[in-house]
Formats: C-alpha cells, structure tokens, sequence
C-alpha cells in the first residue's frame, strides 16, 4: 500500500468518501493525474473517471492548466484538495489548505520550498472561490494572513478510518504489531513525519528527564524523514537516550491502530498543527493523548487529554509525569471522554459538506455562508 501522509492521506480518504456517497453520484466526476491510479484507489465506473495526464515536472504550472482550457467538456468547478491549484483555472476554483506553518516558522523551511509555499499558496487562496480549511485554528489564520480570503473559508475537520481505528481491531492487534517492530515493555508513542516542526528535540529533552522517574518505558518514534531531521539522531545521543528511545521509521496505516492502542499514551507536542489526525485515531482505539496547547490540538483534543506548553520543556515533562503517574480510574475516565471526542471527526461527514460546498459554488457561483 502507498506510503501516505499529509495532504495525500487527506486526499485519498476524501476521494473514497466521496465515492461512497449517494448523493455524489448525481454528478460527473473526474479526478486527474500525473500517473495511473494506485489499486486502492475507488474504481472507475459510470460518473466517476481518471484523467491521467504528463509528464509530471511542474503540472500545477502548465500541464494541468492547459488541459483545462483545452479538453472538452470542462468540469463546471475544479476542486484542488491542497493549496497548489492550476496556475489558470478556466473554472470555479475550491481548495483545500491545511495550515499555514511555513509562515509561522519560516526558518524550519529550505529557502526554495519556503518561496515556493508562499507564492503559491497566496495565489491560489486568491483565485478561489471558496476555501476549505481542516480546521477553525486554520481558518483564524487564513483569514489573517489573506484579508482577501474572509467570508470564503469554510471548516471541513479530518476524519478517521473507523473501520480500522476501532478498540477492539486494534486490541487484537497489538501483539502483532509489537513482534513486527521489536517492541517490548511499556511506551509512549509518537507518530508524524520528522521534521523541526514536530519539536522531537523538545520532546526529547523532556523524555530524559521523565525516564528518570519512570524508567520502564520507552519512547517509540514512528514516522519518515522529513526535511532537516538529521538533529533529531544528535540529540539522542546527546541526552544518552538510545536505550529509551526506539525509532521505527515510517509505520504501515495496518500497523498502526496496533501500534497507538499498545501505547499508554501518544504524544504530539508540535510547535503547530493543521489538525493532527492521529489524535482521534489514539482515541478511537482507548489511547489517552499529550498534545501541544497551540494550533488546531486545543480544538481536536478538547477536554479528553492533557495539554501542555510545546515551547516549555518544564510543561511537557509535567504533562508526560502526570500521564505516566495517573490512576487507573482517572485513566479510564480520561479515555471515554477521548471515544466520546473521536466520535465527532468522520471521513463521511467532511466528504457531505465539501460535496456540498462544491455544488453550491457550481450553483451560485460562490456566495455562501459558514455553518
């Protein structure tokens, strides 16, 4: 299976949603591009196409755009779920942005990828129609930073796969999971791609000071290089960590259900996220989580896990100490807010309203109202 992350696990997951529902299907829909579609992908039939179009090297520039005006018919709306939209769109535009952090921490960012964000992320929150935002911290903060973008953005949250994130799937799980990746004892667990962003340096200065007080567990650290993580594997060494910190690289989307509900807790202290969609995940399962106090967390998290100050190392080793020390019964009452808090974030719900922020910028032209 396709290693997904990010905006392309957003994507995949709305495209199935979407397929599956029935009032989508009185529309036509084709999805273009660069290459054929992945297996998993839903399947072609009446209404629902793929448009395979190449070669690949700026296609949001030139290639796409081109299609666009010339193939006939032309979809009435184009919906780009990222914020890198045709250069020229002969048509509606909606898109989809989830945050907005390379302008928060320019420095975490290459200089080239950092020009590239900015430019054509402004462009494209400038030609939209309407603007979908993952949630109502990234809303805030579009609407800030693009003036132009008021009264366009509407909120659609992530969801999860229930399917697969569900306690007692995972629960059966957990044994497997922790053979596959040599996984013994007791751990907290962190899952995202590593990058400066994430703040594992922060965690992990905390983590040196927690073992010392709970010496049987581990911090396990899932997920792939992501730019400038070459810190990350220093600061290990630094703190003398290598026995209390396992690195699993990138973790299947099958492995990981197992991999969070065998957890005491996840953590995700992240200087800002657009949503964090592991959070209901770890939820869904009966996983308690510690996340960041800053972005979207406070609003995913709500009242059913532990916030803490991502810039203060002293107010993660107390979130962690407090998780890590928690009676069984605090726990437990802590977990069934967390399945109470998951219930609301569904790949169902988030397809219906793009489905019906698409119709109606098809109808309207665009004027529309928030819910």
């Amino acid at each position: 299976m396709e290693k997904r992350v990010g905006s392309n696990l957003y994507t995949f997951e709305l495209l199935r949603a979407l397929d599956k529902l029935k009032a989508a299907r009185k529309h036509e829909w084709m999805v273009y591009l660069k290459r054929k579609p992945l297996s998993d992908m839903p399947a072609e039939r009446g209404g629902w196409r793929y448009r395979v179009i190449g070669p690949g090297k700026l296609w949001t520039r030139w290639r796409l755009p081109l299609d666009l005006w010339l193939h006939r018919p032309q979809p009435e709306v184009f919906f780009s779920p990222g914020h890198y939209t045709p250069r020229w769109c002969p048509m509606r535009l909606v898109c989809s942005v989830m945050d907005l952090g390379y302008l928060r921490f320019p420095d975490q960012f290459r200089r080239e990828d950092l020009m590239q964000l900015t430019s054509w992320t402004a462009e494209s929150i400038k030609k939209a129609t309407c603007i979908l935002a993952i949630s109502k911290s990234t809303k805030r903060e579009i609407e800030e930073k693009y003036p132009e973008a008021v009264g366009k953005v509407v909120v659609t949250h992530l969801g999860y796969d229930r399917e697969l994130f569900d306690r007692e799937v995972a629960r059966r799980d957990v044994e497997r999971v922790r053979e596959k990746y040599r996984l013994s004892g007791d751990y907290v667990v962190f899952v995202s791609t590593l990058k400066p962003s994430k703040n594992i340096e922060g965690l992990l200065s905390a983590w040196a000071q927690v073992v010392g007080e709970f010496p049987k567990y581990k911090l396990v650290v899932c997920g792939k290089k992501g730019w400038m993580w070459e810190g990350i594997w220093g600061r290990v060494k630094d703190l003398s960590l290598e026995k209390k910190v396992i690195f699993t690289g990138y973790v299947a989307e099958g492995d990981l259900p197992g991999m969070l509900a065998g957890a005491r807790a996840q953590v995700l202290v992240s200087f800002w996220e657009g949503f964090g969609k592991t959070i209901p995940e770890s939820m869904a399962v009966g996983t308690l989580v510690v996340a960041s106090n800053v972005g979207s967390l406070p609003e995913v998290v709500d009242k059913a896990g532990i916030l803490v100050d991502p810039y203060k190392t002293e107010s993660i080793v107390a979130g962690l100490v407090k998780m890590l020390g928690m009676g069984k019964r605090e726990y437990n009452k802590l977990v069934q807010k967390g399945y109470a808090q998951a219930e609301k974030f569904d790949w169902e719900k988030t397809a219906k309203k793009t489905l019906r922020v698409v119709e109606l910028v098809g109808r309207e032209g665009g004027e529309r109202r928030d819910e």
